[in-house]
């Protein structure tokens, strides 16, 4: 396994941990991600007069992310990407 397979990998792994394993930090901090998220949906669907639905919202964030690709590859937004998309993963499944 090359150091890019290596590295994504672990990022995965991280990604896992802050979403799945560690919550309870994020969540004294921001509050629950699929709360917040579908918060976030309301308050876009207000502004836009649209509906916008958590889901909706989850890809945003994750459209969001990637398109700071474009000027610049930050471990840290490769994270965020993993994370809103294991979240999304999350909130599918629940539902």
């Amino acid at each position: 396994m090359d150091s890019q397979q290596t590295d994504f990998k672990n990022i995965l792994l991280e990604a896992n941990k802050l979403i799945n394993e560690n919550r309870g930090e994020k969540e004294r901090e921001y509050g629950p991600m699929e709360e917040s998220m579908a918060i976030a949906a309301k308050v876009a669907s207000i502004i836009t007069k649209k509906e916008i639905t958590t889901e909706d919202f989850y890809k945003c964030m994750i459209a969001l992310k990637i398109s700071r690709l474009a000027y610049q590859t930050k471990q840290d937004t490769l994270l965020d990407i993993c994370g809103y998309v294991a979240g999304l993963d999350n909130f599918k499944n629940r539902k």
